[in-house]
């Protein structure tokens, strides 16, 4: 949609001063129902089950196309990909704790939501809310650490599959 077809849109529906920002091509249509307020439209991701029956010519053509993942059920192909994908789409982190001396738990991850820029401190209070009043310092492993294990405070950011391990005051 051009500047000129949002311009004509907005004085239509008597809108004179705004701020429009469109961070994918849209069509007339489709911007009448935002300002109607009439539609919602949400992200869409589409899971193509059994893959194994498909061509390479036809795995190839369905390469082409956004927001789709290919998955076999009946070979459990893809599906760990499938997973990583909706966990991307619905920008969530899994964070995992790790007590002193042992190795991490991987089976409970402590979910946490990336629009955030979670902390070590968020991550504190989702475990429980008086871990912060003993809260000494943490040492993380994992993409957000410069180096394995970083010591760190209650203001580092996490990152996905990060692990934490923390340490009470003495």
């Amino acid at each position: 949609m051009s500047a000129d077809a949002a311009r004509l849109v907005c004085k239509e529906y008597k809108i004179s001063c705004a701020e429009i920002i469109l961070r994918e091509d849209i069509t007339v249509d489709q911007f009448i129902d935002v300002i109607e307020a009439n539609r919602a439209y949400v992200p869409v991701l589409y899971v193509f089950n059994k893959i194994d029956a498909l061509t390479i010519e036809e795995l190839d053509i369905l390469d082409q196309m956004p927001n789709y993942v290919p998955i076999s059920s009946q070979h459990k192909w893809n599906l760990e990909e499938l997973m990583e994908e909706i966990w991307n789409r619905c920008h969530m982190l899994r964070i995992y704790t790790k007590p002193k001396g042992q190795i991490p738990d991987y089976d409970e991850p402590v979910i946490l939501h990336s629009a955030t820029n979670p902390t070590v401190e968020q991550f504190c209070n989702r475990l429980h809310r008086s871990i912060m009043a003993e809260f000494s310092h943490a040492f993380v492993w994992g993409r957000s650490a410069k180096h394995q294990p970083q010591r760190c405070g209650k203001d580092h950011v996490l990152m996905d599959e990060d692990i934490v391990q923390i340490c009470k005051k003495v």
